[in-house]
């Protein structure tokens, strides 16, 4: 389990999804991501490149995301592709969660293997919005999502009504048996909240307030 400073940063993607972000903003993430040796910045696609330049297309890389928060669009695979097009390496998509309550599995799975294609290679998790599922259900979606071709599910998009749960973690993480990963976000702001999470299993955290938490004591 990360517990040290450098292993706790190389697990962070540094997010910034806000609708007021400026440059300035994004400018002062990457910074943060390079100062602190963050894994990823995860921005909004209208920033990749931007993010990218910054970065000098090396490391930390660029995570950006597709039918963002909602999962409600019809674009997700062409946001995918253009993301990955501006040097997005990473691909955070929302589940279409409407379907899924629908029984629409099929629909599901179809939307995510458009999105992964269209990724390019690019590695692809998917958001599941837990706070809207009921544990069989979330079992369902990361099956789903795995069946796909998705390496990450993910716990929440941060603007629903609720984020990352331990209990959460952990069922996603037998449902998914180890053959992919389980990444935590929403509402981890303390570096305990961090530690929790991996220690429930997650193997990634997104997170927005990444240097409070790498600032702080471990008991809070």
């Amino acid at each position: 389990m990360p517990d040290g400073g450098d292993r706790l940063a190389s697990v962070i993607d540094h997010t910034l999804l806000a609708p007021d972000a400026t440059p300035a903003d994004i400018d002062r993430l990457c910074c943060e991501a390079l100062e602190w040796g963050f894994l990823m910045v995860c921005v909004n696609p209208v920033w990749v490149s931007l993010a990218v330049e910054i970065l000098e297309g090396g490391f930390p890389q660029v995570c950006s995301v597709a039918g963002f928060p909602l999962g409600a669009t019809t674009v997700k695979a062409l946001e995918a592709s253009r993301a990955v097009d501006d040097g997005a390496g990473e691909i955070d998509m929302v589940m279409n969660t409407g379907l899924l309550l629908a029984g629409d599995t099929a629909g599901v799975e179809l939307e995510i293997k458009s999105v992964v294609r269209a990724s390019q290679g690019a590695l692809v998790k998917v958001i599941l919005e837990t706070c809207l599922l009921s544990d069989s259900e979330k079992r369902e979606a990361c099956i789903i999502a795995e069946n796909a071709g998705a390496l990450w599910v993910k716990t929440s998009t941060g603007f629903g009504a609720g984020g990352a749960t331990t209990s959460d973690v952990r069922l996603m993480c037998k449902a998914v048996g180890g053959r992919i990963g389980v990444k935590a976000s929403g509402g981890i702001r303390t570096r305990a909240d961090a530690v929790i999470m991996l220690d429930a299993g997650a193997g990634r955290l997104g997170c927005s307030r990444s240097v409070d938490i790498m600032c702080g004591p471990a008991g809070s």
